[in-house]
C-alpha cells in the first residue's frame, strides 16, 4: 500500500481528489488522501503561504515516513512568498511558468524537511482548478438543467485558447470567473466543481490539459 498525501487550497479541490482521482488508483493500492490546509489559526481554505506549506510539509512527512506528499495548488493567486515567484513571472509560457515554481518549490520543501527527494511531488495547476472544467464544454452544462443555454458562449471561451490551462490570469479572466458571469445559477465552487469534474471524466482532462496529465503520470509512476 502507498499513502500519498495531497495538500489543497480548498474544499472544491478536496472533494475532485476524494471523488474523481483517489477511486482510479485503488485497485493499484495506492490511497490518495486530500488534505485542505490551515491559512491561519482560524480558518482553512484559500491561498497558502510559503512559510505555513513548509511547516505543514514537515510535521506531515515526519509523522508520516512512508507516505508521499504531492501538491494540488493554482498557479493563479499563488503567493509570493513561493521559491522562484519573482523568476517565474518574467516567463511567458504558462508551463515554463509552472515548471520553474514547481522545481523550486520541490528542492526547498526536500532541503527543509531532509526527505528523499521522490517523497515530495509539487503540483500547481494552470491557471486553476476550474481551467479543467473547460475540457468538454459539453459534458458541463449537463451539471445544471439550464446551462446548456451558456454552451454557445462557454465554447467561444474554449476555442480562444491553446488549451484550457491557457485561460488567462487576471481577476475577471480567470476561469471560475469565466464561469460565474456565463453560467445561470451561477457556478458555485464546492457545489459544481466536484460534480461537473465527474461528468468531464479524468480521461477528457488529461486529453486536453497536459500539465495535469503529467503530475497524473507522475502518481501512475508511485506503483512501479
Amino acid at each position: 500500500m502507498i499513502e500519498v498525501i495531497v495538500f489543497t487550497e480548498g474544499q472544491t479541490e478536496e472533494q475532485f481528489i476524494k471523488r474523481v482521482i483517489a477511486p482510479v488508483f485503488y485497485p493499484n493500492q495506492i490511497f490518495i488522501k486530500p488534505l485542505t490546509l490551515n491559512t491561519s489559526q482560524d480558518a482553512r481554505g484559500g491561498a497558502v503561504n510559503f512559510d505555513r506549506l513548509k511547516l505543514n510539509s514537515r510535521n506531515t512527512l515526519r509523522q508520516k515516513p512512508e507516505a508521499i506528499l504531492t501538491t494540488f495548488l493554482d498557479l493563479y493567486g499563488l503567493d509570493t512568498s513561493f521559491p522562484n515567484f519573482v523568476e517565474s513571472k518574467k516567463l511567458a509560457d504558462v508551463y515554463a511558468r509552472t515548471t520553474a515554481l514547481e522545481t523550486g518549490l520541490h528542492q526547498a520543501i526536500v532541503e527543509h524537511v531532509g526527505c528523499r527527494p521522490e517523497r515530495f511531488i509539487p503540483y500547481i495547476q494552470p491557471y486553476e482548478f476550474e481551467g479543467l472544467l473547460f475540457s468538454d464544454v459539453e459534458a458541463l452544462v449537463l451539471t445544471e438543467p439550464t446551462w446548456n443555454n451558456a454552451l454557445a458562449k462557454l465554447k467561444a471561451v474554449q476555442d480562444s485558447f491553446e488549451t484550457p490551462e491557457h485561460i488567462n490570469d487576471s481577476y475577471e479572466t480567470k476561469p471560475s470567473k469565466r464561469l460565474e458571469n456565463i453560467l445561470v445559477p451561477k457556478y458555485k465552487k464546492t457545489r459544481h466543481g466536484p460534480l461537473a469534474a465527474e461528468k468531464i471524466t479524468l480521461n477528457v482532462m488529461e486529453d486536453k490539459c497536459v500539465h495535469f496529465k503529467s503530475w497524473m503520470e507522475n502518481l501512475r509512476g508511485l506503483i512501479d
